[in-house]
């Protein structure tokens, strides 16, 4: 099997390569940019001594006199020379030579065409003569009435100009060579320096740790929100997007969590709280974990990882109602014997009376029959809550009456209504909650449920809970339902779920069901917390009406 090549391989070709193409590309281009303009300034040099020779007096008079060679041939080797080009011929309108680096070959017919220069046009081009090939200049010789008397050709040989060329490139060539070769040098840098910033990793191994990453993040049952050191959000896996209640996570990234996030969850991610903290996210408890994400000693963002504790609160919620119950019914076991007791006494006094008028006046029950059949609450697990309630009320000194006039029909089973049967249990209980730990010993709480139906289409239930505690001052009314608020200090222990949840989880319940909750002042002390809920027909109604998304 034929091994992969290495990224710092692949790297430094692809860079040698760009690097020498490039460099070879710009020499070529400037080695092609100097021969033009070394040819361009010879030509300009040739025109410049054909055209003067060609106006010469001395020459133009010479070409009328018998032996033009003698005065033509001293005068064009003269300006030859002082013009560094290779010759200067002169010759009359039939072609014969008076002048030439040569002397031998004065008196000669010209060896290349001069019909372009003797018709009065300038010639440029490379042409083949006696001396060689050359790069020349041929214009005409104009004498009385500007009629071509003869031809001035000046040239210089193609060698030359290469040989010229050549020597003026060499520091051109020079050039490109150490720019190849820091180029080069340069590549092998660069691609150094990268596989150090990638830690040394192939692609495929890069590859690899992105997708056990992404496998790791969205596979983990706790969900996890990454902001960046911007302030901006650059991580929600599946898990928070479903806590959350976040359709498409995937578009909250670079936007900042106070735009898209609750407002709590928005508050925690920006605070300095590093220790665990109940939030409320739309009406799920969660408990989250601020960290600090750090690469070395330099931080880069924060992490909040967060976990349903949703079901746990109302376990733990049961389970405070389930202690109550038991407390209840070990008081009413206590009692019972008690009254067994007093029974037994006045049956072996011989009291037989006494004793049955004794039975008839405490055979009413204990505290599991406080709540009458004549209350109007028909729901069996509406009523076993208060029940409960009733019973962990009254081992504290405090009582629960409920209302006569309550009224609220068995809620038949189905999703709709299992779903405002739950519904009304977190209403009911977190009020009663709350009223219980508002009262002193010897305090009284009143409960009203009534169910009515304002429209043939919808139906509302009214909560209504008072209690003659201290009541809630005007000034806090509008913090209480507000998340995370609480005036009474934390419990201790496993039971500790958070404060300041209740009264918010209320809140946001009544608003999905299109109702409202309010605080008054009790007329005669405490206060008094009225809730409505909204609701189409319990049966035939939409379950995604009572499982909207959480009011934004």
């Amino acid at each position: 099997m034929v091994r992969p090549m290495s990224l710092r391989a692949q790297l430094l070709l692809l860079q040698m390569a760009i690097v020498l193409v490039t460099v070879i590309g710009t020499g070529v281009v400037a080695s092609w940019l100097q021969e033009q303009q070394l040819r361009n300034a010879y030509r300009d040099r040739m025109i410049a001594v054909a055209q003067s020779v060609a106006t010469l007096p001395s020459i133009i008079d010479a070409l009328g006199k018998p032996d033009p060679a003698s005065t033509i041939q001293p005068i064009a080797e003269v300006v030859r020379k002082a013009s560094n080009v290779t010759y200067i011929v002169v010759a009359n309108d039939k072609g014969i030579r008076y002048s030439h680096p040569n002397p031998d070959l004065i008196g000669e017919h010209v060896s290349t065409d001069p019909s372009t220069a003797l018709s009065g046009h300038m010639y440029v081009g490379t042409q083949t003569g006696t001396l060689g090939t050359s790069w020349r200049v041929k214009v005409p010789i104009f004498g009385a009435k500007h009629a071509v008397i003869g031809v001035v050709s000046v040239g210089v040989l193609e060698a030359d100009l290469r040989s010229e060329y050549l020597g003026n490139s060499v520091l051109l060539f020079i050039t490109i060579g150490v720019a190849a070769i820091l180029g080069v040098i340069g590549a092998a840098w660069v691609s150094t320096v990268i596989r150090k910033r990638i830690y040394g990793l192939e692609p495929e191994e890069i590859a690899g740790l992105l997708e056990e990453r992404e496998a790791l993040l969205h596979g983990v049952r706790e969900g996890i929100v990454a902001v960046d050191e911007h302030g901006r959000i650059a991580l929600i896996n599946d898990a928070a997007a479903r806590l959350l209640e976040i359709d498409q996570p995937a578009d909250l990234v670079g936007m900042r969590p106070a735009d898209v996030l609750d407002a709590e969850l928005a508050r925690f991610l920006a605070s300095d709280d590093a220790e665990q903290s109940f939030i409320l996210s739309g009406e799920r408890v969660l408990l989250a974990r601020r960290d600090v994400a750090k690469t070395g000693d330099r931080p880069v963002g924060t992490i909040a990882i967060l976990r349903d504790n949703t079901e746990l609160h109302a376990l733990l919620r049961d389970l405070d109602g389930a202690h109550g119950l038991a407390e209840g019914l070990r008081a009413q076991a206590h009692g019972f014997a008690n009254q067994l007791h007093v029974i037994s006494g006045l049956l072996e006094l011989g009291h037989v009376d006494e004793a049955v008028a004794f039975i008839a006046r405490v055979g009413n029950g204990g505290t599991l029959t406080s709540v009458s059949s004549s209350s109007g609450i028909a729901d069996l697990e509406i009523s076993a809550l208060l029940l409960v309630k009733q019973t962990q009320a009254k081992e504290l000194g405090i009582a629960i009456s409920i209302d006569p006039a309550s009224t609220l029909s068995p809620l038949a089973a189905g999703p709709v209504t299992d779903a405002l049967r739950n519904d009304l249990l977190i209403v009911i209980g977190n009020l009663l909650d709350n009223a219980i730990e508002a009262c002193q010993h010897g305090g009284h709480i009143s409960i009203s449920i009534v169910e009515q139906q304002p429209h043939p289409k919808h139906r509302e239930i009214l909560v209504r809970v008072t209690d003659d505690g201290p009541g809630i001052p005007s000034a806090l009314r509008g913090k209480v339902f507000a998340p995370g608020y609480s005036s009474k200090p934390a419990p201790s222990g496993l039971q500790a779920t958070g404060r300041g949840i209740g009264l918010a989880l209320v809140k946001r319940i009544a608003e999905r069901h299109g109702g409202s909750v309010e605080v008054s002042d009790n007329p005669d002390l405490g206060a008094t917390f009225t809730v409505r809920l909204v609701s189409a027909d319990f049966v035939a109604a939409d379950r995604s009406a009572l499982h909207a998304r959480r009011p934004s």
